[in-house]
C-alpha cells in the first residue's frame, strides 16, 4: 500500500450507523455540521476582504457566533485569474480584493475568535473560471495550512478526460425529471451501474480523495467539503475521504428548488451520522421572495437534516425575524447534538403514499431522537393552509416508549404546551410545524 493510503487508512474508524467515518486528527473538527457564513449566495464574485471582516463583526454583534456559527468563508473568485505563481506553483491570492493575502485576512478573523474557509476545485479551473487545485493537491493544501485556514469548500468543475473516460459510471448528473427518480438515468451518462458496484473506486471518488490525502499531510486541521453536486454515489463513502459532501446541484432561494433538495435528500438520510453530513447546500434564509413561513421550513428542515448550515445573506441588511430563525435554539440543539448523530427521518410522507419520489410534495412528517426529547415536524407542501397531526403512536422513537401523553414544547414560540394526547396545528402554506416531545406524562 502508498504510504498517503496508509495514512488515510490509519484515520478512518467504524462509527455509529457510519459504516466508516474519516475522524479528524483533531477529534473534533467535522465530527458535528459546521455552522457558519459563506460569500456566494449574497455576493458571487463581487468579493473583497472588507465583505468577510463585515461579516466576521456582524456575527458576532448578532449573537450568532454565541449560537454556534464560527466560521467565515471565502467562496470562489479570491485568486489570480491568470494563473499561478510560475515559481512556487502555489494560487495566487488576488491583492486588489485581499490587499493582506488571505494569510492576513484570516488573522483578522481568527483575532475575532472565528474561524476561516477556503475554496478551490478538483478540476483545471474553478466554476468562475480560476485555477482549480487537480493535480496541485499538495501545493495548495500546504498553502491553506500556512495561511491559517480552517475550513476547504472543494468544488467540481473542468474536470478533464482522464478522470471521465473509461470510467462509464463515473457518477454523471441526476437526471431529476426522470418519472422513476434521479438516477435513474443521467443527462450525459445513460449507463446504470451493475449491482455491487463500488462506487468509491470510481474516478470522481479517486479524484477527491488526492485531495484527502494532501491535507491528511498537514500539520493544520483543515475541515473537507467536498462539492460534487451528489455525483459517483458520493453519500456511500464520503465519510471515508471527507466530513460533508452536497448532495446536489445549487440552491436557490424559491420554494421549488427548496422542495427538490429536500424530496432527493431525504432517500439518502441512513447516510448520515458524526463524522458524516449529507449537504444540501448553503442557506438562503434571507434572500429571494420566499415567504416567511418557507423560511422557517427551509431552516428548520435543513437544520433537522443535519446539514452543515452555511449563512448565505449580508449580514449587514439581514432582518430580526430572519436572525431568530437562524438562531432558533431547539433546532441549532438537535443540529448539533453530541448524543444523537442521526438527523430526522420521514416517519410518513403525507400527500402521497410513503417512499414516493415528488419534488412537489416531498416527504411531510420527520421525526428523530436528541439529548432533550424528539423532535417532530410536520411540512405543509399545499398551496393553502391545512391541519397536520402528529400522532405518537405513528413515530418511532415515541413508540417504543410506549406511553399515551408527552410534555410537548412548540420550537418556534419556545411555548410549554403541557401534556398532550397526540397534537393538531393548522399550519399555514409551506410552513412548516416544530414540536419538542419530552417526557411522558399521566393524561
Amino acid at each position: 500500500m502508498h504510504s498517503s493510503q496508509l495514512l488515510h487508512a490509519s484515520l478512518l474508524v467504524s462509527f455509529s450507523s457510519v459504516t466508516l467515518a474519516l475522524v479528524s486528527k483533531d477529534g473534533v473538527t467535522g465530527k458535528l455540521p459546521a455552522l457558519g457564513w459563506n460569500s456566494w449566495n449574497a455576493f458571487r464574485c463581487d468579493i473583497n476582504e472588507d465583505k468577510f471582516l463585515t461579516a466576521g463583526r456582524k456575527l458576532i454583534e448578532l449573537g450568532l457566533d454565541k449560537a454556534g456559527y464560527q466560521y467565515v468563508n471565502i467562496d470562489d473568485c479570491w485568486s489570480v485569474k491568470t494563473g499561478r505563481d510560475p515559481k512556487t506553483n502555489r494560487i495566487i491570492p488576488d491583492l486588489s480584493k485581499f490587499p493582506d493575502g488571505i494569510d492576513g485576512t484570516a488573522k483578522k478573523i481568527h483575532d475575532m475568535g472565528l474561524k476561516i474557509g477556503i475554496y478551490s476545485d478538483a478540476g483545471k479551473t474553478t466554476c468562475g473560471g480560476y485555477p482549480g487545485s487537480l493535480y496541485f493537491e499538495d501545493i495548495d493544501a500546504e498553502a491553506w495550512a500556512e495561511w491559517g485556514i480552517d475550513y476547504l469548500k472543494y468544488d467540481n468543475c473542468d474536470v478533464p478526460s482522464e478522470y471521465w473516460l473509461g470510467d462509464p459510471y463515473h457518477g454523471c448528473h441526476p437526471d431529476y425529471n426522470h418519472p422513476s427518480g434521479p438516477n435513474a438515468t443521467c443527462v450525459d451518462d445513460p449507463g446504470v451501474a451493475p449491482p455491487g458496484y463500488d462506487w468509491s473506486t470510481s474516478r470522481s471518488a479517486l479524484r477527491y480523495r488526492r485531495m484527502t490525502d494532501a491535507l491528511q499531510r498537514q500539520n493544520r486541521q483543515i475541515l473537507y467539503s467536498i462539492c460534487n453536486w451528489g455525483q459517483a454515489k458520493i453519500e456511500i463513502y464520503g465519510a471515508t475521504i471527507g466530513h460533508s459532501w452536497r448532495m446536489t446541484d445549487d440552491i436557490f432561494p424559491w420554494w421549488s428548488r427548496i422542495a427538490h433538495i429536500l424530496n432527493y435528500n431525504t432517500f439518502r438520510l441512513n447516510y448520515v451520522d458524526f463524522w458524516a453530513h449529507n449537504d444540501v447546500d448553503m442557506l438562503e434564509v434571507g434572500n429571494g421572495d420566499l415567504t416567511p413561513e418557507e423560511t422557517r421550513s427551509h431552516f428548520a428542515l435543513w437544520a433537522a437534516m443535519k446539514s452543515p448550515l452555511l449563512i448565505g445573506t449580508s449580514l449587514d441588511s439581514i432582518s430580526p425575524a430572519n436572525v431568530a430563525i437562524l438562531k432558533n435554539q431547539y433546532l441549532l440543539a438537535f443540529n448539533q447534538d453530541d448524543r444523537y448523530g442521526a438527523p430526522v427521518k420521514p416517519y410518513k410522507w403525507g400527500i402521497n403514499p410513503d417512499w414516493t419520489y415528488n419534488d412537489t410534495h416531498p416527504a411531510e412528517f420527520y421525526s428523530g431522537d436528541s439529548k432533550a426529547g424528539t423532535l417532530v415536524l410536520m411540512l405543509n407542501t399545499l398551496e393553502v393552509e391545512t391541519t397536520k397531526t402528529a400522532t405518537w403512536r405513528e413515530i418511532p422513537e415515541l413508540r417504543r416508549r410506549s406511553a399515551t401523553c408527552f410534555n410537548v414544547l412548540d420550537v418556534w414560540t419556545g411555548q410549554n404546551l403541557g401534556c398532550i394526547r397526540n397534537y393538531s396545528k393548522v399550519v399555514a402554506r409551506h410552513d412548516t410545524s416544530v414540536l419538542l416531545v419530552r417526557n411522558s406524562c399521566a393524561c
